[in-house]
C-alpha cells in the first residue's frame, strides 16, 4: 500500500446525503473539502445499492418542503431523470461532487483510524483497497457523516446508542418499544410486470411465512412495485457487528415474503410480476450517535427548539419508533407515531461534538435521544443539517473557530443563519437581514399580481409559505407576461442577482413505491418559472439583458455579470412548466 498525505480545510467522512450536502456547502463557501465515501457509489441509504427514497416535511399538508442542496438534487432528478433510472440518481450524486471545483471526492475508500489529543482532531486515516492507497488527511475541521459514527469512534468521542426509556430525559413516549435495543435495517426490493403469469420458486433458506406474520404488515397496502420498510430485523443485535447475520435473515424474509404473494394464492394480481432487483446491503436506521453540545430530546422537537439561538434548518418528519423485533414482531405495529411534531428547527449545537473543538457531525449520528432520532434520522432532515454543519465548517475553517463558538454565540449564530439562508436553506421564523443585499432597499413594483400577492413579498425575507398563505411571494397571470421591476433612487453598483422560485411544495423523491410515483411529478414542477428575461436600466439610461433564460426547472438561481450602475432591473416572466401563475419568493441584488 502506498501513503499519501492530505491536507485540506474540511473532510467529510460518509458519502449519504447528509455527507454530500456538507462537503457541497463547505467547498461552495470557499473551503477546500475532502469527501470520503466507503462506497463505489454516492447516496447512502438513498443510493441505487439500498433504494430508500428520502422523506421529510410533508409538503402536501404544510406548504413547504425542505430546501436549499438537498432541493436542487431532487430538482435536477426530477427533471433529467424522467425514466425513475435509480443508477441515474446515483450518477448525479456523483456529477454534483466531481464537478465542484473545491471538492476532492474519494470513493471505495474506508476511514479507520484518527489521531486525537486534548479533544481535538490532528488527521484521519483512510484506505482504498482498490487503488492501494493510504490516506493521511489533515484537516482544520472533520465531519462524521457515516451513521455509524466511525470517525468519532476512532477518535475517542462519547457515543450513545439505543432506546433510553423514558426516565433519562423526561420523555412521555421513550417507553414505547424495547428498552437498550436499536431501531432495525431492513433490504428493499422491486418488481415489474411481465404481462404474463411468472413463476417464482423461494430457495431452501428462504423463511416460511404465514397469514399471521402478514396480519399488521400486508403488502397489498404498499403495492407490489417496490417493498417493504416493515421487513425489519437486527434491533435486537448489533447493527454493525452483527451485520452479516441481519444481511442473511433479512434475504430470508424477503424471499419468504415474496413467495407467499406470489404461492399463497391471496394476491392473484401480483401473478405477473418478477422480482428484478434485491438488495445486498441492509439499509440502517440506527447504530451510535454522537454526544453534542446538546443532547436533542422529544421536548425539544415538540417546542423547545423555538427558544434555540442557534437554529439552522428547518425539517419535519414525527416521531416514529419502530419495534426492535421487527418482522417478528407479530403482535406489534411495525411503527408508531406520536408526539405534536409538525416541523421544527435543528440547533447546531446537536451537530458538534462535545468534548471537540473540530469534529462534527451530521446525519442519524447526530446528538439526540433515541425518540428524538426517530425524527431527526430521515435522509431529507440528514440533509438540511448537513448543509448547515458543512457551511458552519467552512465559517470555522475560514475564521479559526471552533463549531461549538457558534452555537453559543448570538452573533456567530445569526451570522450562520444569513449566510444558509443567502444559500437557499429553509429556517423556519428567520428573515434575510443581510446589509449587502441592495434589494432590500429597492421600490419593487409589478405589472400585475394574483391570488393576494404584492410585488415587495419578494424581499419580505423569507422564501416559504404556510399551506394557505402567499405572504412571502409574488404571483401574477403568465399568460399576460408578467413582469417585476426592482427601483432605487439613485443608481447601485450591482453584480449578482439571485432568484429565489416557486417549485411546489408537493412530495418530491426518487422512488419506486407505488403510491408515491402518484404523486411525484417526474420531470419540472409546474411552478418553476421556465423561460423569463432579466434587463437593467443602466445609470445613462441605456438598457442591458442581464439575463436570457429558457427551460429552467431550478428553484435558485445565481446570476453573475460585469458589475454596472443600475437604476432599475426587471424580471419579465414569459413562461411556467405548467402552472397558470407566475411565482417568484425572493430576489437578491449584490454589488458583486
Amino acid at each position: 500500500m502506498s501513503k499519501e498525505e492530505l491536507g485540506c480545510d474540511v473532510m467529510v467522512a460518509g458519502g449519504g446525503l447528509a455527507g454530500i450536502c456538507a462537503a457541497l456547502a463547505a467547498a461552495r463557501n470557499g473551503a477546500k473539502t475532502v469527501l470520503v465515501q466507503d462506497r463505489s457509489r454516492l447516496g447512502g441509504n438513498s443510493s441505487s445499492e439500498i433504494k430508500m427514497h428520502p422523506l421529510g416535511v410533508n409538503g402536501d399538508k404544510w406548504g413547504w418542503r425542505e430546501a436549499g442542496i438537498i432541493e436542487e438534487i431532487k430538482l435536477d432528478n426530477a427533471a433529467n431523470n424522467p425514466q425513475r433510472s435509480w443508477e441515474m440518481w446515483d450518477l448525479l450524486l456523483y456529477d454534483k461532487c466531481v464537478t465542484e471545483p473545491n471538492l476532492t471526492l474519494l470513493l471505495d475508500t474506508s476511514v479507520y483510524a484518527a489521531d486525537a489529543e486534548g479533544g481535538r482532531i490532528s488527521a484521519a486515516y483512510a484506505r482504498c483497497d482498490k487503488t492501494l492507497k493510504i490516506y493521511r488527511i489533515k484537516s482544520k475541521i472533520y465531519i462524521d457523516c457515516t451513521g455509524d459514527s466511525r470517525l468519532a469512534m476512532e477518535a475517542g468521542a462519547e457515543l450513545m446508542a439505543g432506546r433510553e426509556g423514558s426516565e433519562k430525559y423526561g420523555e412521555p413516549l421513550a417507553d414505547t418499544y424495547e428498552k437498550g435495543k436499536f431501531l432495525c435495517s431492513s433490504i428493499m426490493f422491486t418488481s415489474k410486470d411481465c404481462g404474463r403469469p411468472v413463476a417464482f420458486k423461494a430457495p431452501a433458506w428462504a423463511k416460511k411465512i404465514s397469514a399471521e406474520d402478514l396480519k399488521l404488515r400486508d403488502p397489498a397496502k404498499w403495492g407490489f412495485d417496490y417493498g417493504y420498510w416493515f421487513i425489519s430485523h437486527g434491533g435486537m443485535a448489533d447493527t454493525i457487528r452483527d451485520n452479516e447475520v441481519i444481511r442473511f435473515e433479512l434475504l430470508s424474509i424477503v424471499l419468504g415474503v415474496w413467495d407467499y404473494i406470489k404461492n399463497s394464492g391471496k394476491y392473484p394480481e401480483a401473478a405477473n410480476r418478477a422480482i428484478d432487483f434485491v438488495g445486498m446491503i441492509p439499509g440502517k436506521r440506527d447504530s451510535y450517535r454522537i454526544v453534542g453540545e446538546r443532547v436533542f430530546t422529544q421536548r425539544d422537537i415538540e417546542k423547545g427548539w423555538e427558544s434555540m439561538p442557534d437554529q439552522v434548518g428547518a425539517v419535519g418528519w414525527p416521531l416514529e419508533d419502530q419495534t426492535s423485533e421487527g418482522f417478528y414482531a407479530r403482535g406489534k405495529k411495525p411503527a408508531i407515531y406520536g408526539g405534536q411534531v409538525p416541523f421544527y428547527n435543528l440547533p447546531l449545537s446537536i451537530m458538534c461534538a462535545k468534548g471537540f473543538s473540530n469534529l462534527m457531525m451530521a446525519g442519524r449520528n447526530m446528538s439526540a435521544s433515541h425518540l428524538a432520532f426517530t425524527s431527526t434520522r430521515v435522509m431529507n432532515s440528514c440533509s438540511v443539517a448537513g448543509q448547515a454543519a458543512g457551511t458552519a465548517a467552512a465559517m470555522c475553517a475560514r475564521e479559526n473557530l471552533a463549531p461549538r463558538e457558534i452555537s453559543a454565540s448570538g452573533e456567530l449564530a445569526e451570522r450562520l443563519r444569513q449566510n444558509l439562508l443567502k444559500d437557499g436553506q429553509i429556517i423556519l421564523g428567520a428573515k434575510n437581514s443581510d446589509p449587502l443585499d441592495l434589494a432590500r432597499a429597492a421600490k419593487i413594483s409589478a405589472t400585475d399580481s394574483a391570488e393576494g400577492t404584492k410585488p415587495e413579498n419578494v424581499v419580505s425575507g423569507m422564501c416559504y409559505d404556510i399551506a394557505g398563505s402567499n405572504g412571502n411571494r409574488w404571483k401574477a397571470p403568465i399568460e399576460k407576461s408578467p413582469a417585476l421591476s426592482l427601483e432605487w433612487g439613485a443608481p447601485q453598483k450591482i453584480g449578482k442577482l439571485i432568484l429565489n422560485l416557486d417549485t411546489g411544495s408537493r412530495l418530491l423523491t426518487p422512488t419506486l413505491e407505488t403510491g408515491f410515483v402518484k404523486r411525484v411529478i417526474q420531470g419540472p414542477q409546474p411552478e418553476a418559472l421556465r423561460d423569463f428575461t432579466i434587463s437593467a436600466t443602466l445609470a445613462d439610461g441605456s438598457k442591458r439583458i442581464l439575463a436570457d433564460v429558457r427551460g429552467n426547472y431550478r428553484k435558485r438561481l445565481v446570476f453573475d455579470f460585469e458589475p454596472a450602475d443600475i437604476g432599475k432591473i426587471e424580471i419579465k416572466c414569459l413562461a411556467t412548466n405548467g402552472a397558470p401563475q407566475a411565482s417568484i419568493f425572493e430576489v437578491r441584488a449584490y454589488g458583486a
